[in-house]
C-alpha cells in the first residue's frame, strides 16, 4: 500500500532545525532543508518535487540575516506560505527551546507531543 505524502510542508534551513522539529511534531509533515539561500533552479526543483503549491507550507528560519533573507525569497515565490517564528531571544530553530518550538507549532495548527507544551 503506498502512503500518499503528507499536506504539511515546513521549510527549514538546515539538518538540526529539522531534527529539532522532528522531535516534537506528532503528525506526518515534511521537512525540507534549503541549507541556506537558493537559487531559481533549485526552488522549481522543490515546487516539482513536492508540489508545494497545493500543500500547507509553512516557513520556520532562524530570526537573523540568512534567515531573513530566506523568508523574503521564500515569500515572492510561496505567496500562500504561513510563517512561524521564533523568538529574536533565541535566535536560531535549532537552538529554540522545545517548549517555546512547540508553541509556535501549535500556534499553527501543528499537532506536537504535549510533553513539549509546558
Amino acid at each position: 500500500m503506498i502512503t500518499p505524502e503528507p499536506d504539511k510542508v515546513i521549510i527549514v534551513e538546515g539538518l538540526t532545525d529539522k531534527k529539532q522539529i522532528e522531535k516534537i511534531i506528532t503528525e506526518p509533515v515534511t521537512i525540507i532543508c534549503t541549507n541556506g539561500t537558493f537559487g531559481v533552479a533549485r526552488f522549481d526543483e522543490l515546487l516539482d518535487t513536492y508540489d508545494l503549491d497545493n500543500k500547507e507550507v509553512y516557513i520556520l528560519a532562524d530570526e537573523d540575516n540568512a534567515g531573513m533573507k530566506l523568508r523574503k525569497q521564500l515569500t515572492r515565490e510561496l505567496p500562500h506560505a504561513e510563517h512561524i517564528h521564533v523568538s529574536s531571544e533565541f535566535r536560531e530553530v535549532a537552538t529554540t527551546p522545545e517548549s517555546a518550538l512547540a508553541t509556535a507549532l501549535v500556534s499553527k495548527r501543528i499537532n506536537v507531543n504535549p510533553i513539549f507544551l509546558i
